[in-house]
């Protein structure tokens, strides 16, 4: 049982393990029994760390491995194909030439990717809210949405080429009409799943639409519309690579790159830039379900971390531990 007692001048409060320390034979309000119990609760929390960074940096060691197994089985004539894990670390990522071409890259198609996800968010979350208010409007573009997300891209770049030119405008069109789709489409999910009982509620007090929105229906659609931005961070990556790619102009981001270091036989550099992009989609996907626990952290079901067996707590188990934690 954890108890909160106040530290000196009333302002903080100090968790107590009251468990610990009573087994201890000394009195949980007391300062000698706060440090026992904060030295009680460090060994569970490095725990956790272990437990939730374990396995990824395990798998990891295991795909490296395998890489490494895999490249050093290939004969001299093919091992450039699949270079060993040192070789692209050291001559792809580290080598002062490498890194002084890729850093820049990075740059470049980090500011495309964000500047053109900026765009397929307000314009996802516009017609999301839109398609929502006017069930009718819902129903006669959602067709239409589907069939513009199912358009090969590279199928219409020659036609934005030809509109805006070989410019940077053109390669964040790419961007924002890969990444739009999943947000307006996550979005409705979670405005249509609130709670019937709390809308009859608010109808029957004549709540107006845009309070019902504001108040109720957003706030409820938050877990499916960050499940929407996490996808649509890795698809706008994806988007700025292959704008990159395709119109090839200005200076080079790592969709460039890439084609360079493919047609140069440079496969070493060829899988750093690889790792470099994959690392930008890791980036803004976290960034993403970070701004998601801070949000939703103290009140949704998907932002509490399982316990040490792997389940979740329930409702009522928070609550006790919540009712257990409130100062007298």
């Amino acid at each position: 049982m954890t108890l909160l007692r106040s530290a000196p001048g009333g302002r903080d409060h100090v968790a107590v393990n009251v468990d610990a320390v009573t087994e201890a034979g000394l009195d949980p309000s007391s300062k000698r029994g706060a440090r026992l119990s904060a030295g009680v609760r460090a060994p569970r929390a490095r725990r956790s760390r272990v437990a939730r960074l374990g396995p990824p940096a395990a798998l990891l060691l295991v795909v490296l491995g395998v890489w490494q197994l895999v490249s050093s089985s290939l004969s001299n004539g093919q091992q450039f194909l699949l270079p060993p894990p040192w070789d692209v670390l050291t001559k792809g990522l580290l080598a002062q030439q490498a890194y002084s071409a890729i850093l820049p890259a990075f740059g470049r198609t980090t500011e495309l990717a964000l500047e053109g996800l900026g765009v397929a968010v307000v314009f996802g979350f516009t017609t999301g809210a839109v398609l929502f208010r006017f069930r009718w409007l819902e129903r006669a573009a959602y067709p239409y949405l589907v069939a513009i997300q199912a358009i090969p891209v590279l199928a219409v770049a020659p036609l934005m080429a030809v509109a805006f030119g070989y410019s940077f405008f053109a390669k964040g069109v790419i961007v924002v009409v890969i990444a739009f789709f999943p947000i307006p489409t996550s979005l409705l999910l979670g405005l249509k799943s609130v709670d019937p009982g709390l809308v009859d509620l608010f109808q029957l007090h004549k709540v107006p639409w845009t309070t019902q929105f504001r108040k109720l229906a957003l706030p409820a659609s938050l877990p499916q519309l960050f499940t929407g931005l996490r996808i649509s961070a890795g698809l706008a990556v994806i988007g700025a690579i292959v704008g990159e790619q395709f119109f090839q102009s200005g200076a080079p981001g790592l969709g460039m790159l890439l084609l360079q270091y493919l047609d140069n036989v440079d496969y070493n550099r060829l899988y750093g830039c690889i790792i470099v992009s994959s690392a930008l989609g890791i980036v803004i996907y976290t960034l993403f379900n970070g701004l998601s626990r801070r949000l939703l952290g103290a009140w949704h079901e998907s932002s509490h971390i399982p316990d040490h067996n792997g389940a979740r707590p329930s409702g009522r188990a928070r609550e006790r531990s919540s009712n257990a934690s409130t100062p007298a």
